[in-house]
């Protein structure tokens, strides 16, 4: 009952008996018990990749394999759980969290590789991520929703599109004249490669400065270009989704997912060659094909579902923005990190691997050009990238010692 004071006309609280008082923080220890154990319940137990969890904890006795195995999950609840914090910060920036969360499995893995001067494991696998989402990701997504909407006319806005495909292409010029200028190099005093770094190291210096202008671009003045359209379907239905759990609870689990990553990426860095020799497969093959199809399983898994609901839009913001992403941020990054720690790492990639890269974005980029999509150019696509596996699969090239960090492979005239 409440208390009145006659003189003020102010109402006291009311005094709590001392039992209720004592029983309140257990109340308050209860609910974050509870709320620990519903943020349990669909961080962990609410995916189909459940069953794979148990390769974590069995990473260590058999490392390689099962620590890439143990990958597919966390990839997966990574993207679900960025997907819970952009519920909070909007579709915009919350679509650039998500691809860059969505890549986070590669990037540590990347980081690795250049920590143990892995050169080679660290340009096959962000080569095999970039091939991964434009042929992959996107040529299975365009074939699945134009089986699903088969009756349908699937129609995407281009815009996006456009300005992705303009970002790859600077991209695929920096990659490319560093390439040219060792196969055109004569004078032997220039093989040493230090012209090479230094043209590396310039174009990875312009490449972040065109990904700073197209990040500006995107949240800031043409903003409307990368918003998904609106669904009619759901408009008529009212259906408005809502996040799962709370902002810092996904951000607490997120740090903590992204911690098991590095450690089960470390160990799949360190035992790749290994692993190589065991399983008879080319460190190529496994860096460029198995490893993006392990750190792209959440995207390749969200692009497909938003192309069976005939959201094209979606599907091509996330595979090309990834794309875009680990080619215009990622890679130029690295050179220039690499540059830092004193280890030589140039944009020439090879003349096999830099001819894929350069025929998988044309390809995509012929595909996309007409805001128009069906089956078909989904089957083009995803057979692109079963001829782009099938080569590295074959291919058995000797690797160099990468644990000097200036002890450089040549093939040729090209430089590691």
């Amino acid at each position: 009952m409440e208390s009145y004071d006659l003189e003020n006309g102010e109402t006291e609280k009311p005094v709590l008996p001392e039992k209720t008082r004592d029983v309140l923080p257990c109340v308050d220890r209860f609910r974050m018990l509870r709320d620990f154990v519903v943020n349990v319940q669909k961080v962990i137990f609410e995916t189909k990749l459940l069953v794979l969890f148990p390769a974590i904890p069995m990473a260590f006795p058999w490392i390689f394999g099962l620590s890439l195995l143990g990958l597919t999950p966390l990839a997966e609840r990574l993207s679900f759980l960025t997907e819970q914090i952009a519920y909070f910060t909007g579709p915009t920036v919350g679509g650039l969290v998500n691809a860059t969360c969505g890549n986070a499995t590669e990037l540590i893995i990347v980081i690795f590789a250049l920590h143990k001067r892995k050169m080679h494991v660290l340009k096959y696998s962000l080569l095999g991520s970039i091939l991964s989402n434009l042929l992959l990701v996107l040529g299975s997504s365009l074939l699945c929703g134009g089986i699903a909407n088969i009756n349908k006319h699937q129609k995407f806005d281009h815009k996006q599109a456009n300005a992705n495909t303009l970002l790859l292409l600077l991209g695929l010029l920096c990659h490319i004249t560093p390439l040219l200028f060792n196969l055109n190099m004569t004078d032997p005093l220039e093989m040493d490669g230090i012209s090479v770094l230094q043209l590396s190291r310039a174009s990875s210096i312009v490449m972040l400065f065109a990904y700073v202008a197209y990040l500006f671009f995107q949240l800031k003045p043409h903003t409307q270009l990368f918003e998904p359209l609106e669904d009619q379907d759901a408009d008529d239905n009212n259906i408005k989704e809502t996040a799962s759990i709370g902002c810092w609870s996904a951000f607490i689990w997120l740090c903590l997912m992204t911690l098991i990553i590095a450690v089960l990426s470390e160990y799949v860095v360190g035992t790749i060659e290994d692993a190589s020799e065991t399983w008879g497969i080319s460190v190529s093959f496994i860096s460029i094909i198995l490893l993006p199809i392990v750190g792209n399983a959440a995207e390749h898994a969200g692009s497909v579902i938003f192309a069976f609901k005939n959201k094209l839009d979606i599907s091509l913001g996330v595979a090309m923005g990834s794309t875009s992403q680990i080619l215009m941020f990622v890679v130029p990054l690295c050179v220039v990190i690499a540059w830092i720690m004193g280890i030589n790492m140039s944009l020439d990639f090879g003349l096999l691997e830099t001819g894929c890269l350069a025929f998988s974005i044309f390809l995509t980029a012929f595909t996309l050009q007409d805001g128009n999509s069906h089956y078909l150019k989904g089957v083009i696509l995803t057979l692109a990238y079963v001829v782009v596996g099938a080569c590295f699969f074959v291919q058995h090239v000797p690797l160099a010692d990468d644990s000097n960090s200036n002890n450089l492979k040549p093939v040729g005239n090209v430089v590691a």
